[in-house]
């Protein structure tokens, strides 16, 4: 069964945000789903507690060891597992893309961001040829502001990066950064500009499912 993980070195650049929403997309669609909680802030883990419409398993694994033996066997029973990667280039992170089938990292339209994300992309590429192909990996652009010079051109360095940027765009907007503190998704909250995320992330979770 897939294992998708979210991962980035950079704290911030929605890691988070989109393993949540991923989980609760697919659950939605009626797949059986768990969420793996690499992360040390537990970001995710805590989010998906306090959801009150949906029911997720969840499972905190930070140490490197235990991903690496665990992983397999959590997604063995599920449809998809996703996986919220920590902060950080550390074993953890590579100890879960020896696991991955795809790596989703997003990266905000940023120098700094652009410049983390290029690392992500190098412990990607580094789990490839140890594992001589897998995983998968997808770059995509998160946090976006409409209209801007600065996201064109980001999307522009991606683009040379040598992993697929995937063609939806998660713009900033503060309905997205409310959720957390309201226990809750875009796909549950009302009002234009949580329509308008939630066309966006489910947009950007069908072309992840197509990568599969």
């Amino acid at each position: 069964m897939p294992i998708l993980a979210i991962v980035n070195q950079k704290g911030g650049c929605a890691k988070s945000t989109t393993s949540v929403h991923l989980a609760y997309w697919l659950k939605a669609q009626g797949h059986s789903v768990t969420v793996i909680d690499a992360d040390a802030q537990r970001s995710s883990s805590i989010w998906i507690d306090g959801l009150k419409d949906i029911t997720l398993p969840i499972h905190v694994i930070q140490s490197p060891d235990e991903l690496l033996e665990q992983i397999p066997d959590i997604a063995a029973t599920h449809d998809y597992t996703v996986v919220d990667g920590p902060a950080g280039i550390s074993e953890s992170t590579r100890a879960i893309l020896f696991r991955a089938d795809l790596a989703v990292i997003p990266c905000q339209p940023t120098g700094v961001d652009l410049r983390s994300a290029a690392d992500a992309i190098k412990l990607v590429r580094q789990a490839q040829s140890v594992r001589n192909g897998p995983p998968d990996a997808r770059v995509f652009l998160s946090r976006a502001v409409k209209g801007t010079r600065l996201k064109d051109e980001a999307i522009a360095l991606l683009e040379k990066s040598g992993v697929p940027v995937l063609n939806t765009v998660i713009h900033q907007r503060q309905v997205v950064a409310d959720t957390f503190g309201q226990q809750a998704t875009v796909f549950n909250l009302a009002g234009k500009p949580a329509v308008e995320s939630s066309a966006e992330f489910e947009s950007l979770f069908k072309e992840v499912v197509e990568v599969l």
